[in-house]
């Protein structure tokens, strides 16, 4: 990468990490303030820790339309504000209701499909690949950090205090994002990356990018209903204070991760992601089964690892599941769905499982995420075996602009290529093809053959 793309790829990462660890920080502590918060109910306390859900759900994708038309920046600074107010409002809160407007408004700064679009703006096409991965690794190292980091700041400071670190974390994102985020020579639509508007109806209608986008959500929903009743059983059923937390939630995050990349490794040597998918999902229902039962350090430490070793291989595999599922002009619509779907599966988690909690109990709350993952794995059984294909982006010659027809032709022609498409107003190709079988050289050649033919 060149020092600007490396500055780009460094500044939007910590942006994107630091906005996720102050929504996430809360998740292990929160409702271990269910009985001193005034006006706090089961539900009310579910609604809290999910309604950033539901505010990020509706307003991601008209974020990152909008940015197309009114700059990059301005928007994420935006995004930024509503995360540090909500985070002032949250923090200052003498009742659960100031909680969940504070939470409401900090999940309003939805800027994740703004700081792609911006990626892609910053990044050339030939390394976007690479600057994603920075991203995505960041966001996965952001959430072991929250977890473990959340107890810890709360045992110093309190609850408030989580909402104050977020606040100021917001404020050094804003930093980052002017004195230290280059500034794009132009924004311009990236399909492959933030969503369309002209897609969204065809994303809906596809049968394989719906069943992802249920799985998602019951994956989501199933992990926030677990956090308003995991914090109560470590201090009920193991007597561990709640400052000592992080000394479950650190081990047990690791080891999950640990276990995760054999599984990772096996499904894409093999090609086999569909049953290591289906393997994850009957693991979760497993873990829903035998969490309401675990009253032992051993049982609890057993059932929290396997939870997120099927977690965080769902997580990683199913993003990538969508890239390959959707066509190459479409990419960015059908994530922006599937982060949606993620998103409201937090909100449904919170109001659900709050439900479950207050006329079920505990086991109602395990009950929920065991019918939910059942479900699924009956969706996942119909999942037709994934492609694998993978999704190149490529800077278009100039020579090329007034011929997208002819180009198109020729790249579809070229061994290993399942789908091609041209855009001369996103200076862009675009194309679905099969490792295995594509030639890198044969494409160079097609894109600097016009530009020779023209000399």
């Amino acid at each position: 990468m060149t020092p600007s793309e490396l500055r780009a790829t460094s500044g939007l990462a910590a942006i994107y990490s630091v906005r996720m660890a102050g929504l996430f920080m809360v998740l292990p502590v929160f409702m271990l303030y269910a009985d001193v918060l005034p006006g706090a109910t089961p539900f009310l306390m579910g609604l809290a820790l999910g309604i950033y859900g539901l505010t990020q759900a509706l307003l991601q994708i008209p974020f990152g339309m909008i940015s197309d038309r009114v700059g990059r920046k301005p928007l994420i600074a935006l995004g930024l504000l509503l995360l540090i107010v909500g985070s002032i409002v949250a923090a200052l809160a003498e009742s659960v209701y100031g909680i969940i407007l504070g939470r409401a408004l900090q999940g309003a700064g939805a800027v994740a499909a703004v700081v792609l679009a911006l990626t892609a703006d910053l990044i050339s096409e030939e390394r976007r690949t690479r600057a994603l991965a920075v991203i995505g690794l960041t966001i996965g190292l952001t959430f072991t950090a929250a977890m473990v980091l959340g107890p810890v700041v709360d045992r110093m400071f309190g609850l408030s205090g989580i909402f104050w670190l977020t606040a100021i974390l917001g404020g050094v994102a804003l930093l980052l994002l002017f004195f230290w985020v280059p500034v794009p020579a132009r924004c311009r639509p990236h399909p492959d990356m933030v969503p369309v508007p002209g897609g969204l109806r065809h994303a809906l209608r596809e049968p394989e990018l719906l069943r992802l986008n249920v799985g998602i959500f019951i994956l989501h929903m199933t992990l926030a209903a677990n956090f308003l009743v995991l914090p109560l059983m470590l201090v009920e059923r193991l007597e561990l204070a709640s400052e000592f937390h992080y000394q479950v939630y650190l081990p047990v995050l690791v080891l999950g991760f640990l276990l995760m990349i054999p599984a990772v490794i096996y499904a894409e040597r093999r090609r086999a992601l569909k049953p290591v998918l289906i393997g994850a999902i009957g693991l979760l229902v497993g873990v829903q089964l035998l969490l309401p039962f675990a009253a032992t350090w051993l049982l609890l430490g057993i059932a929290l690892v396997l939870f997120f070793a099927a977690f965080n291989l769902l997580e990683a595999a199913m993003p990538s599941l969508v890239a390959k599922t959707a066509p190459v002009a479409e990419k960015g619509t059908a994530m922006g769905l599937f982060s949606t779907s993620q998103f409201l599966g937090i909100f449904a988690g919170g109001v659900l499982g709050g439900l479950a909690l207050t006329y079920v109990g505990v086991a109602g709350v395990f009950g929920l995420g065991l019918a939910a993952a059942v479900v699924w794995l009956l969706v996942a059984a119909t999942m037709a075996p994934p492609s694998h294909l993978s999704n190149r982006a490529y800077a278009l010659p100039k020579p090329w602009m007034a011929a997208e027809g002819e180009l198109s032709g020729r790249l579809n022609a070229l061994q290993g290529v399942a789908e091609a498409r041209v855009s001369a107003r996103e200076a862009a190709v675009y194309l679905k093809v099969d490792p295995a079988s594509f030639d890198e050289h044969a494409l160079r050649d097609v894109l600097m053959g016009h530009s020779a033919a023209r000399a």
